[in-house]
């Protein structure tokens, strides 16, 4: 495992490798929230197995006793957690990706086959300038960068990009990667005009997005969708809504995703209970390009 700068539970910021195994790598972190400085062993799970999550049960019964460390937290990041984490580092960097799409978003081989990666940086663009040490100003009237498809709605209207529309791009991606496709695609080959792909994306109400699916996918459109221009996106709010989506979908299929695997082995996603469906979902205010 690589070093990978990142938050672990939405409050833990990765610092240095402290030590590293046969099967997991310790880092020394801090708590964003309370400045603690804490110890923090990643492993990747392959089969459900965890040998953190053994360790950590067992320090739980240890608990108290001289010379026994004590254990703050244990828990899983979704593959999904970390494509959003690894976005958060990029802004953090004061950059906008600025093509957010399934192309551009690879799962490594062998010993990184659970790891995933943004590639492709070639329209990215900064969104900070360092320096005034202030947000780039709010500007109209640009061509469209990126893939329409999966586009944010301001990045159509002409509108510079930001953090928020690399967000909205995100969740355009993991919806169309749940269900296959998005309500301004047709099933067929067919390629659609740009103007055409913003009619219907401005036109689609919340609920005709994600309609069918966990309702924490409507929660995160809206979120993206409602934050201004310069304004700082809540990564942890966005990072916990992942964890309930997590924990909302089904059960996913057993068999790997390895590429160096053959490819005898189709993979279906199980489907989506009632339950989770989303009910009544509202849209922000219609879309403008405008200057929030």
């Amino acid at each position: 495992m690589n070093k990978v700068p990142v938050r672990v539970d939405g409050i833990f910021r990765l610092r240095d490798v402290l030590d590293s195994g046969s099967y997991a790598v310790v880092y020394s972190a801090r708590n964003i929230i309370t400045d603690d400085s804490v110890a923090l062993k990643l492993e990747t799970v392959v089969n459900d197995s965890s040998s953190v999550e053994r360790e950590y049960h067992i320090l739980k019964q240890l608990e108290g006793g001289l010379g026994i460390p004590r254990t703050l937290w244990f828990g899983r990041e979704s593959e999904t957690s970390w494509s959003l984490s690894c976005l958060e580092y990029i802004h953090s960097c004061n950059y906008v990706h600025g093509d957010i799409k399934p192309q551009n978003v690879l799962v490594g081989l062998r010993t990184l086959r659970h790891t995933t990666f943004i590639i492709d940086f070639g329209i990215m663009k900064t969104y900070w300038n360092t320096t005034t040490s202030d947000h780039v100003p709010f500007c109209h009237g640009r061509r469209l960068s990126g893939t329409p498809a999966f586009a944010s709605i301001n990045t159509h209207l002409g509108v510079k990009p930001g953090r928020h529309d690399d967000l909205e791009s995100l969740t355009y991606m993991l919806i169309y990667l749940l269900c296959g496709s998005l309500p301004w695609l047709t099933s067929d080959d067919e390629k659609l005009p740009t103007s055409t792909i913003l009619e219907h994306k401005a036109h689609a109400t919340i609920a005709d997005i994600c309609h069918g699916i966990p309702v924490e996918f409507a929660t995160f459109l809206i979120y993206t969708r409602s934050l201004a221009f310069a304004e700082d996106p809540d990564y942890n709010h966005l990072c916990s809504l992942l964890r309930g989506l997590c924990a909302a979908l089904p059960t996913p299929a057993t068999c790997r995703l390895d590429f160096n695997q053959p490819d005898d082995v189709v993979m279906h996603p199980p489907p989506l209970s009632d339950q989770h469906c989303v009910a009544e979902a509202t849209s922000p205010h219609p879309p403008k390009a405008m200057r929030r």
